[in-house]
Formats: structure tokens, sequence, C-alpha cells
């Protein structure tokens, strides 16, 4: 059951310590570092998409350890536990993020090009800074969610 345990909070850390890693290291720095705001973009895009499929698998993994520890330790799953509640619009928010979002924000980046040398007003600038707004958003709920998440599973699991 330790073991159980330690694959749930693992997951957690990965999947927010990404997060904040992302959002608060990486992305600042490419835009600061880099020569140019279409390379920053490119290299945040790309980690992005990396950091979705790590969410993705951290959050089946931790939905799969928690039920089977709920149930070894209490008989039942426990399939609507908050913190499993959480974990799914986590999940479904990076989920949407990533086959919604991000497809749309690359195709006008792939037809724009470089998004510096287009007004504020274009109509494909307008639609990517608003995408830009709405992915921002997503993975700021997907983060107080997850520091949510991992509040409840610690009570959880100290609890017992």
């Amino acid at each position: 059951m330790s073991f159980l345990r330690y694959l749930m909070l693992l997951s957690l850390v990965v999947w927010i310590g990404g997060l904040i890693f992302f959002a608060f290291v990486l992305a600042p720095t490419a835009f600061q570092v880099l020569p140019n705001t279409h390379l920053a973009g490119n290299v945040v895009g790309r980690s992005l998409n990396k950091l979705h499929w790590i969410a993705i698998v951290s959050g089946i993994v931790f939905l799969v350890c928690s039920l089977l520890y709920s149930y070894l330790a209490q008989g039942t799953a426990q399939v609507f536990a908050v913190r499993h509640i959480l974990i799914c619009f986590m999940l479904a928010l990076t989920l949407f993020s990533q086959f919604w979002i991000i497809p749309r924000m690359d195709t006008l980046r792939a037809q724009v090009g470089d998004f510096a040398a287009v007004p504020l007003t274009d109509p494909q600038r307008v639609q990517f800074d608003a995408l830009h707004v709405w992915s921002t958003r997503v993975e700021g709920a997907v983060l107080v969610l997850g520091l949510v998440a991992v509040y409840l599973t610690a009570s959880a699991l100290h609890q017992r």
C-alpha cells in the first residue's frame, strides 16, 4: 500500500511541478533569452505538448492508484471522492487544451509565421491571442485544482 501512496504523490508532484516550472521558469525564460518571439513560441509550444502528455499519464496513474488504494484500504474505490473528481476535471481541461486549443494555435502559427510582424488588429492575430488567453486560463485552472488535489490527497493519506 505504501507503493500506491508513493505513486499517487509522485504523479501529482510531477504534474503540478511541471506546470509550475513551465509557467514560472521555462516560458518566461524562453521569451527573455531567445532572439525573437517566434522561436520562443516554438520552444514553449513544444514544451507544452510534452507537459500535456506527462499530465495525461500522471492523471491516469493517480486515478488508478488512488482507486485501488481506496478499495484496498476501505473496501470501496470511492469513485466520487473529491480528489478523483478534481483529477478528472484536470484531465478534461488538459485534454481540451491539448486537442482543441493548441492545434488551433499551431494552425494559426503555421499560416502566419511570425506574429511579431503582424498588426495587433489582424484577424488571425486576434484569434491567436484569444486562444492564448484561453490556454493560459486552462493551465492556471489545472494548477489551482492540482494544488487542491495535492492537499486533499495528503490529508486523506495522513489520516490512515
